[in-house]
């Protein structure tokens, strides 16, 4: 069940409906990650290696107040487009993005909450947000940690953002109760963003 009406594309429908592997991706990356044309570029190329590897990419973001779970390939374009204004959606502007009918891209916090609204048990993207340096003060905690300890989503990323306290940001992760394993490595990696 869903707070919002969500689109999901044919693709998702379907991969839901037989129960096959579906991979979420946010789109923030896509808007506010990269510059032109390398976000679409990139968006393109995850889809892709998802697609290759037998799961079905669900990419989601909010158009036009709609929440879409799985973009078409003009959605994406939309999404990179320079000129476009594109606001950065987290959990708690899911609201006021819906009901004012505007774009947004989503984090990861809105990604894994929307993602397991439907049911989708997969979600990759490049690095996770955390406790900020100084944050024991500040309380400057990415919304990425709180939603991690409560949706039932694995998320496979590169690390953590490097700009963050790292070991305050897995002791948060503890906190939640949020698994952090690395695979590789004896350390969570960090991430230049």
């Amino acid at each position: 069940p869903t707070p919002f009406p969500l689109h999901l594309s044919p693709s998702i429908k379907t991969a839901l409906e037989r129960k096959l592997p579906i991979v979420a991706l946010e789109s923030t990356l896509i808007s506010h990650g990269l510059p032109y044309p390398q976000n679409l570029e990139v968006a393109n190329k995850a889809e892709e290696i998802v697609r290759n590897n037998g799961a079905v990419p669900a990419t989601i973001a909010i158009l036009d107040g709609v929440i879409k779970v799985g973009l078409t390939s003009e959605d994406l374009g939309r999404l990179a487009s320079p000129g476009a204004k594109i606001l950065k959606a987290s959990v708690r502007d899911l609201p006021i993005v819906v009901s004012k009918k505007w774009d947004a891209a989503t984090t990861v916090a809105a990604t894994a909450t929307i993602a397991s609204w439907v049911g989708i048990k997969v979600f990759a993207t490049g690095g996770l947000g955390g406790v900020h340096r100084d944050g024991h003060n500040t309380m400057d905690v990415s919304a990425d940690l709180t939603v991690l300890g409560t949706c039932p989503i694995a998320v496979v990323c590169a690390g953590a953002k490097s700009i963050l306290d790292i070991p305050r940001t897995l002791e948060y992760m503890e906190t939640q109760g949020t698994l952090a394993v690395s695979y590789t490595h004896l350390t969570l990696p960090t991430i230049y963003s």
